[in-house]
C-alpha cells in the first residue's frame, strides 16, 4: 500500500483498516531504511500512527504541523513526498534527519534542538489571526522536551493569549500517564465532542449572569469538571489555560482520529495527551529504546550494529572512564549533564555513584546554574554537555559562573564537526563564544592521553571556570612521542625545525591533521623546515611563544571552529598589536552553517584535511 502513497492527500482516501496496514508498512520501511543509513529510529517508530492520524485529519500543508526536535519525523517525511529519497537520509546532499523548511513545504519550521515547537507554533497562530486566515496550527512535542523551561514559557504565553492552538504531547515515558485505559479514552473522546464543549461553554455563560462573584463560581464549576475527568493528569495544563484531552493510546488510529476531528471545532488553546511506545513494532527497539534512539547501520533482523572492525573507544568514553577514576579519589566532585547520560558516557558513572551524577533533563540553563551552586559551596562540578547544546546556557555561563569566577569544569562533548545530524548539531561555535568571556579558560586536548591529563588539571584549577573541548568519534592516541605534561597557558612544540621557516599552530583534534600534513611534506622533501605546535590552551594563549613568531616567515593556524571569533582571531590580534611581520593563514570553518555529511567529507570540503594543510604550507613558502 505504501508504494501508492506519496502525499497526505493520498491517505485521506483510505479506510481505517487500510490506515492500520499503511502504518505497519511505514514502520517496516523505516526499520529497513535506517538499518542502511543510521538515524533516530525508536522515536520515529513510536510516532507512526500519530503521524498518520495528524495528516489524515488536518489539511496539510495548509494546516501547519510544527514538530519538536525532529527525532520522530521519519513517517512525516515518508508521507510528504520524500519516500523515494529516504535512502539518502542524513547523508551529504541527502535528506536531513530533521524537519527543514527548504526541503519541503510540509516542514514548517527548522528544528533539531528541543522544546521550540510550542513557541514557534504560537507565533504562527498569532500571525494567522492577524491576517484573518483559518488554518489550524498544531505543535507536536515529546514528553522529554517538557523538561525544558522554553516549553513552559510557550505554554504560559499561549494560555494567556487564548488563541486557537493545538498542542499534541507525545508521551512515551511520563509518570502522569497512569490513567490510560478505555474509560480515559472514552471520556477524552466525549470531552472533545460538540455536546460536552457546548455544555462547558453554556455553564460558563450561565455563571457569568450570576449575581455572585464569578471567580469562586467558575472555580466550583472547574472542580466539578475535573471530577468528571477522574483526576486526569491534565490539571497542570488546564492551569496554563489549555483545554486538556487525554491521555489516549497513540497507537489506536480510531481514537486519535475521533479526537483530532473533534478538537478542530473547539476554540482556544488545546492540549491532547497521546501515549506512545518508543520503538513500537520493532522488538529490539522496544526492549532498548535508548540504544535505538540514534543508531548507525545495523542488521534489521537482529538489531545488532554492523561491525566492520573492532570498536574503539570514543572520546566520550575516555572522558567518562577517567572521570570515574577521579571520583574514586575525591568525594567532593560531582558531574552534571542535560539529558545526555548515555551520549556523554556518564551512564556507567551513575551506576557506581548515583548520588554524584545529576541529569537535569533538557535544561542546560539549569544545569549550569546548578553547577554554580555546587561550586560556590565547595563542591567541584564537571558539566558534560554537547557543544551545540551548551549554547543554550550562554547567559548562565557568563552571569552565574564566570562573573563570580567559580571553579566549574565544562566538559564540552561533540566539539567541532559532528557529521550526519547537520547544521543544528555541529559544535563549531564554542571557541568563539567562550573566548569572549572574562575569567574563562578554554582548552582543547589533542588526543585521549591529553584529555585525561587536562581533566586532572581542570579539577585542581581554582581560579575560575575551565572548559575542555573534545570531538565526536574514535579517541586518537598520538603516542608517547607527543605526550607532554600540562603547563597552564603553555603550548607544546611537537615538531621543531632548524631554520624556523613555517609553523603550524593547531588546536585539539587538528593537531593530528597537522602532523599528517607534516608527514606528507616530509615525503616530498626530507629536509622539511616546519614546526608543529599544539595550542592546548586556546585562552590564555602562550604569549611567550607568540612573541617568537617574529623569527618565522609564515604561520598557519588550524582549528575545527568557525573562523570568525575563533582561535585564529586571537593569534591575528596578537600579531597586529605587536607589529609582527609575518605571513599569516588561518584554516578554519567558513562563515556558514555546516551541512550534514560524514565527518571526513565535511572536513575535506572545508579545508581541514591533511592534504589541504600541506598545500597551504607550500603556498606560503613560495
Amino acid at each position: 500500500m505504501l508504494e501508492n502513497i506519496n502525499y497526505p492527500s493520498d491517505i485521506r482516501k483510505l479506510s481505517l483498516r487500510e490506515l492500520d496496514v499503511l502504518s505497519q508498512e511505514i514502520r517496516e520501511f523505516i526499520v529497513k531504511s535506517v538499518s542502511q543509513t543510521g538515524g533516530h529510529l525508536a522515536s520515529s517508530l513510536g510516532a507512526v500512527e500519530l503521524t498518520v492520524a495528524l495528516h489524515y485529519c488536518f489539511n496539510t500543508p495548509n494546516d501547519k504541523i510544527i514538530w519538536d526536535v525532529g527525532h520522530q519525523t521519519y513517517a512525516h517525511k515518508i508521507l510528504t513526498g520524500r519516500k523515494n529519497k529516504f535512502n539518502t537520509l542524513r547523508q551529504y546532499k541527502g535528506l536531513s534527519g530533521f524537519p527543514k523548511t527548504e526541503e519541503s513545504i510540509y516542514d514548517t519550521f527548522n528544528v533539531g534542538h528541543s522544546s521550540t515547537s510550542i513557541s514557534a507554533a504560537l507565533g504562527m497562530a498569532i500571525s494567522r489571526d492577524s491576517k484573518n486566515r483559518k488554518e489550524k496550527v498544531v505543535a507536536v512535542i515529546g514528553d522529554g522536551a517538557l523538561s525544558s523551561g522554553l516549553a513552559y514559557e510557550g505554554l504560559d504565553n499561549a494560555g494567556y493569549l487564548d488563541t486557537d492552538l493545538i498542542v499534541v504531547l507525545n508521551d512515551n515515558n511520563m509518570s502522569i500517564s497512569n490513567s490510560l485505559g478505555a474509560i480515559s479514552t472514552y471520556l477524552s473522546t466525549k470531552m472533545s465532542g460538540p455536546v460536552y464543549n457546548k455544555l462547558r461553554n453554556e455553564i460558563e455563560n450561565i455563571i457569568n449572569t450570576f449575581p455572585i462573584p464569578q471567580k469562586p463560581a467558575l472555580k466550583i464549576a472547574k472542580k466539578v469538571e475535573e471530577s468528571f475527568k477522574l483526576f486526569s493528569p491534565g490539571l497542570l495544563f488546564e492551569e496554563f489555560g489549555f483545554k486538556y484531552f487525554g491521555p489516549i493510546n497513540g497507537h489506536k488510529l480510531n481514537d486519535m482520529i475521533k479526537i483530532f476531528n473533534n478538537v478542530k471545532k473547539i476554540e482556544g488553546p488545546i492540549l491532547i495527551h497521546v501515549l506512545t511506545t518508543k520503538g513500537k513494532g520493532y522488538e529490539p527497539a522496544e526492549i532498548s529504546p535508548s540504544k535505538f534512539h540514534g543508531v548507525g547501520k545495523f542488521n534489521p533482523k537482529t538489531g545488532e550494529p554492523l561491525k566492520k572492525e573492532p570498536r574503539l573507544k570514543s572520546y566520550s568514553e575516555v572522558f567518562a572512564e577517567h572521570l570515574l577514576t577521579v571520583f574514586n579519589k575525591d568525594k567532593d566532585i560531582v558531574t552534571i549533564t542535560a539529558a545526555m547520560l548515555l551520549g556523554t558516557g556518564l551512564e556507567k558513572v551513575k551506576e557506581i555513584y548515583p548520588d554524584r551524577v545529576f541529569d537535569t533533563g533538557i535544561a542546560e540553563q539549569h544545569a549550569v546554574t546548578l553547577a554554580a551552586g555546587f561550586a560556590i559551596s565547595g563542591i567541584r562540578p564537571v558539566v558534560a554537555i554537547y557543544s551545540t547544546f551548551l549554547q543554550r546556557a550562554y547567559d548562565q555561563i557568563i552571569h552565574d559562573v564566570a562573573m563570580q569566577k567559580l571553579p566549574v569544569v565544562f566538559a564540552i562533548d561533540r566539539a567541532g564537526i559532528v557529521g550526519d545530524d547537520g547544521e543544528t548539531h555541529q559544535g563549531v561555535f564554542d571557541i568563539s563564544y567562550l573566548n569572549l568571556i572574562p575569567n574563562m579558560v578554554v582548552t582543547a586536548p589533542k588526543d585521549s592521553r591529553e584529555l585525561k591529563r587536562m581533566l586532572d588539571f581542570a579539577i585542581k584549577y581554582n581560579d575560575g571556570p575551565i572548559s575542555i573541548r573534545y570531538p565526536r568519534g574514535t579517541a586518537v592516541d598520538l603516542g608517547e612521542e607527543f605526550d607532554r605534561e600540562i603547563e597552564f597557558g603553555k603550548w607544546q612544540i611537537l615538531k621543531e625545525s632548524k631554520n624556523k621557516n613555517s609553523v603550524i599552530i593547531a588546536v585539539g583534534n587538528c593537531v593530528e591533521y597537522a602532523l599528517n600534513a607534516y608527514d606528507i611534506l616530509k615525503k616530498e622533501n626530507p629536509e622539511i623546515d616546519l614546526d608543529i605546535v599544539n595550542a592546548v590552551f586556546i585562552k590564555p594563549m602562550d604569549e611567550e611563544f607568540l612573541s617568537g613568531l617574529k623569527d618565522f616567515k609564515s604561520v598557519i593556524t588550524v582549528e575545527e571552529n568557525v573562523k570568525i571569533g575563533g582561535f585564529n582571531s586571537l593569534v591575528a590580534q596578537f600579531i597586529a598589536e605587536n607589529n609582527i611581520n609575518i605571513k599569516f593563514k588561518p584554516i578554519a570553518l567558513p562563515d556558514k552553517f555546516i551541512e550534514q555529511g560524514s565527518q571526513e567529507i565535511l572536513r575535506n570540503i572545508n579545508g581541514l584535511s591533511a592534504l589541504h594543510i600541506a598545500e597551504t604550507v607550500k603556498s606560503l613558502s613560495k
